[in-house]
């Protein structure tokens, strides 16, 4: 799915949301920070607003995917500064997508970053502002 360990351009499938959530992620774009753990941005190919990119191996966010499959009522979460992750598989999390949210917003963190959470800490201020919950609370 995503691919790109050299220093060119990452690859990873855009998402297509709504007109309504792609300019959710428009905002989240705008306040990604410039690194994350240490990392700097990457660009991506196809080149999209909605899919940001550090570090080789690359931390790779995309904002605007649908709903995970395996997000159920009985899920268990993680928390960290205030937004739930749900991380695929859940025996070594990679792939954690924040819900709970008005867009979905997935993070790959490669097995070269430990621990992932201490990604998801640099990412969750700029989710929470760009990205508000859910007005019903609904994941």
């Amino acid at each position: 799915m995503l691919a790109g360990c050299g220093a060119g351009a990452v690859e990873a499938p855009v998402p297509r949301p709504p007109a309504s959530v792609a300019r959710l992620c428009a905002a989240l774009r705008d306040r990604l920070p410039a690194r994350v753990h240490g990392r700097s941005r990457r660009a991506t190919t196809p080149k999209s607003p909605l899919v940001t990119a550090w570090g080789s191996p690359a931390i790779v966010v995309r904002c605007g995917v649908p709903r995970p499959a395996a997000l159920r009522p009985t899920s268990e979460l993680v928390v960290i500064n205030g937004v739930n992750w749900l991380g695929v598989p859940t025996d070594r999390p990679v792939t954690f997508t924040a819900v709970g949210r008005q867009a979905y917003v997935e993070v790959t963190v490669p097995g070269a970053y430990e621990p992932p959470g201490d990604v998801l800490i640099e990412l969750a201020d700029p989710i929470k502002k760009a990205i508000p919950a859910t007005p019903d609370g609904s994941l």
